[in-house]
């Protein structure tokens, strides 16, 4: 966790996906699988469901729900909280964050 950077800021709603494989240009945290970011975490479902058919058929399964930050970084939900709450993106703790809770 590297939440104590006061920079380091939530940009979107993030959802990795891991197949096991690796894939260039991925947040510099993520070996394996591939990041996909959006608005909301629904318009990111809404996107993989539309664009990856059968995707349990391959291996594409979720592997977590988060955000990614301007450090190029996927972080979950409890570590979104904590960055930005300490970027003032939100004004009040919380131990998880939503995309609702940003904009």
């Amino acid at each position: 966790m590297n939440s104590t950077n006061s920079n380091e800021t939530i940009l979107c709603a993030a959802i990795w996906f891991d197949d096991g494989k690796t894939y260039l240009y991925q947040p510099k945290n993520i070996t394996t699988g591939l990041v996909f970011c959006g608005h909301r975490h629904a318009c990111i479902f809404q996107q993989t469901q539309m664009n990856v058919k059968g995707r349990q058929n391959i291996g594409f399964y979720e592997k977590k729900q988060g955000f990614l930050t301007n450090q190029n970084r996927f972080v979950d939900r409890k570590e979104g909280a904590i960055i930005a709450h300490q970027a003032g993106q939100i004004k009040e703790k919380i131990k998880t964050l939503y995309s609702e809770d940003l904009y």
